[in-house]
């Protein structure tokens, strides 16, 4: 119980929590600017906690961190509305010692997040509207969706090839990528005389009809969700630029959320991870391939979009093949990808259509 000459002793005072979270329990460790109160375990609700630091640290001032993972920020919502002013961290981005690494525990790594959050060591990762993020949860399971269907399909290549099956010539390689009704039709009527190798290619087939019907349903939920109030004004601006489409615009919306978060064009790079690792040392400076941090699905859709920009805008085009005279074509597009996400931050931060005249 707090007395009547500690109820007003931790007044403004800061207190930094760090969590360690699990799906059954959370690790907690509480700090004080010049010590360390516990490290305790609790069931992982934002109710406990709050609770807990009102009781023992009433006035004062609550801040809270975790790790990014599978628990979302659901959790950091719930205690910023319970007066915690919570972050999350991405994992990459924790300070850790070769000691930690090597003794890795709950408790070293709530205590790690807490000293971290105490010495403002770190940059938090935005955390979007539950709306947005309930958004990008859609877009997302299409893109899944598309995955699955691309596996189904290397498995019925990789069982026609365990067995020695050939496919005609006369079925084109964009006929088999996307299961044109003639090559599921030479599926089907294929002469097998082992029933279960029919079986298995059957029910693959079964499995990919499935696939693309539900593939058109997310699509048709995707589109109707770019055409809503809330994006169709941003999805009408990125239709604008060449080799952006539907998915991508869409995508690119949910994931970015506000534009103005981003406020240089290498912070938009990092965040999609189009940007190289980096090595150096004295004059000795080496770049390597793209870091993996970032989102892959983005990185990949720009990417292909790059592909389609440079067939349409001939300043990308120019400078495509200016590109591939030095470098790879597979590295030159990396080039195109940035020029590519610098357009797409150009016309959402103007609230202005692309044009090709447009002077970089």
């Amino acid at each position: 119980m707090q007395t009547k000459g500690t109820k007003n002793l931790f007044n403004e005072q800061p207190f930094y929590v760090g969590i360690d979270y699990h799906k059954k329990s959370w690790k907690v460790t509480i700090l004080g600017e010049q010590y360390e109160h516990k490290t305790m375990s609790q069931n992982p609700d934002p109710e406990i906690l709050a609770h807990y630091l009102k009781k023992q640290f009433p006035g004062g001032i609550y801040n809270a961190v975790y790790e990014a993972g599978f628990s979302g920020f659901e959790a950091c919502r719930k205690l910023q509305a319970l007066g915690v002013n919570c972050m999350v961290i991405h994992p990459a981005d924790v300070p850790t010692s070769q000691k930690e690494k090597l003794q890795k525990t709950d408790k070293a790594d709530s205590r790690k997040l807490a000293r971290s959050l105490r010495s403002n060591e770190f940059k938090p990762v935005h955390i979007p509207e539950r709306k947005l993020e309930a958004d990008r949860a859609l877009v997302r399971q299409r893109f899944r969706m598309t995955k699955d269907i691309s596996r189904t399909k290397n498995r019925v290549k990789s069982l026609l090839n365990q067995f020695g099956i050939e496919i005609p010539e006369r079925l084109t390689n964009a006929q088999t990528r996307h299961w044109s009704k003639v090559y599921i039709s030479w599926l089907k009527d294929l002469k097998i005389n082992e029933n279960s190798l029919k079986q298995t290619l059957d029910n693959y087939l079964q499995i990919g009809e499935l696939q693309r019907k539900e593939l058109l349903k997310l699509t048709i939920q995707v589109r109707a969700l770019a055409q809503s109030e809330a994006f169709m004004e941003n999805y009408l601006l990125l239709n604008s630029i060449p080799g952006i489409g539907l998915i991508i615009s869409i995508y690119i919306l949910v994931q970015l959320g506000d534009i103005r978060r981003f406020k240089r064009l290498d912070d938009l790079c990092n965040y999609v991870g189009l940007v190289p690792k980096m090595y150096a040392s004295g004059d000795k400076i080496v770049t390597g391939k793209m870091v993996k941090r970032g989102r892959k699905e983005l990185k990949i859709m720009l990417i292909e979009a790059s592909w389609e920009a440079i067939r349409k805008d001939p300043a990308l085009m120019a400078k495509f093949n200016e590109l591939a005279k030095r470098m790879p074509k597979n590295k030159a597009i990396i080039r195109i990808a940035r020029k590519l996400l610098s357009r797409i931050r150009y016309v959402l931060s103007n609230q202005k259509e692309y044009e090709l005249n447009i002077v970089e």
